[in-house]
């Protein structure tokens, strides 16, 4: 744990101001969810909550399914970082941070399509690796409730590989699905 520095008190309806600092470093946004914690020492942690982090093992299986049936990298994020991959090497993506170019699809809640070499591609980690580049692309956010909470994304480094209306239609019925699967 890492001391701020910052002491805040409880007002008399038990609440407390976390600094604009540290929910700007820590990508916690207005309306986030947070997760309590205790521990013996009578320490209080509070979490950003990932809903979709709680169906990680599901997730893990749905990406290895649609890895199979589309045979491209397949990635289940939450709002924040990669839960779920398949196809390629966990530890190029599991947890890593999302790129910001990724986070504004999610927001504007539509599917991108990259569909051939030559079209311009986002990075999806923000610390994307430079000698990585993506030839087809298909990100499709997770819906739950009207919120964005994550994203499927299928992607493919082989220029010889294209993406299309198959491709997009699969990530947004996987997407669709988990969404659903929120819901419930």
């Amino acid at each position: 744990m890492k001391a701020t520095g910052i002491v805040r008190r409880i007002d008399d309806l038990g609440r407390v101001v976390i600094p604009k600092e540290i929910r700007r470093t820590l990508k916690i946004r207005e309306g986030d969810p947070l997760e309590i914690f205790t521990d013996r020492e009578g320490e209080v942690i509070l979490k950003k909550y990932s809903p979709i982090g709680e169906l990680s093992d599901f997730a893990a299986q749905y990406a290895e399914s649609l890895h199979k049936t589309s045979g491209h990298v397949t990635c289940i994020s939450d709002r924040d970082t990669i839960i779920a991959v398949s196809g390629t090497s966990k530890k190029e993506f599991m947890e890593k941070p999302l790129s910001p170019d990724l986070e504004k699809i999610m927001e504007d809640k539509v599917t991108f399509i990259v569909e051939a070499p030559g079209e311009k591609t986002i990075n999806i980690l923000a610390e994307e690796s430079p000698d990585r580049h993506y030839s087809a692309q298909v990100v499709s956010p997770i819906i739950s409730e009207g919120d964005p909470i994550g994203a499927v994304i299928f992607l493919s480094t082989d220029p010889n590989i294209r993406m299309g209306e198959v491709e997009a239609k699969l990530a947004q019925a996987a997407a669709s699905f988990l969404g659903k699967q929120m819901e419930q």
